[in-house]
């Protein structure tokens, strides 16, 4: 697509003038999958329309790592919805960068599905974009974090984190690592009071 094009995605977003409007603009922009449309797709993370919003989350994450830099640079400028789609992007992306954020959100964050997002993203991290030494370092902490997140009081968010572990545990190569993730679903199976996490639990326990 020609960048006048995309530039009059652009206006579309810009001078949308209702809720639908704004949301068949934002997914218009999304689907050209275009670099040039990112600044406009992250300013729509901060309007009141969820649905924009998800549009605008799908078009980052089909744009990958580009969006990375410029997610993270505006993250902590962000209003608090916008902030938490960001974070749902950063997720979905995958990329090391965003370990720190999503490290910290995962155990803090007051929005149940804001974590939920967090957990479930740190494990699915794209650890070959570092090098072995740095992969291998922050593995070990993904795997502290997401232990403490087991404790969240939330259902929801421990069913993420669980999930979080086995792709984590399917994806490395370190066997001590993995023991310890085994270890940990094991022990969380004894004490975990929600029907639903116990059979995520043992689904991930079949590990390969």
């Amino acid at each position: 697509m020609e960048d006048q094009d995309i530039q009059g995605l652009i206006e579309a977003v810009i001078k949308a003038d209702s809720s639908d409007a704004l949301l068949e603009a934002v997914e218009s922009l999304s689907e050209s999958a275009n670099p040039i449309a990112i600044p406009t797709l992250i300013e729509t993370l901060g309007y009141n329309n969820p649905g924009a919003a998800v549009a605008a989350v799908e078009g980052l994450i089909n744009l990958g790592d580009v969006s990375v830099p410029h997610l993270l640079e505006q993250i902590d400028g962000y209003n608090y919805g916008a902030r938490a789609w960001a974070t749902r992007a950063l997720a979905g992306i995958g990329h090391p960068s965003a370990l720190d954020h999503l490290q910290e959100t995962a155990l803090k964050d007051f929005s149940m599905s804001v974590r939920r997002s967090a957990a479930k993203g740190l494990g699915y991290i794209e650890w070959s974009k570092l090098s072995d030494w740095e992969a291998s370092v922050g593995q070990k902490q993904v795997v502290a974090t997401l232990f403490k997140v087991l404790d969240d009081p939330e259902w929801v968010v421990r069913y993420a984190t669980v999930a979080g572990l086995q792709n984590l545990a399917v994806s490395v190569d370190d066997e001590i690592l993995v023991k310890s993730i085994v270890e940990r679903l094991e022990k969380q199976l004894e004490t975990e009071s929600e029907l639903g996490v116990c059979a995520r639990i043992q689904l991930a326990l079949k590990l390969p």
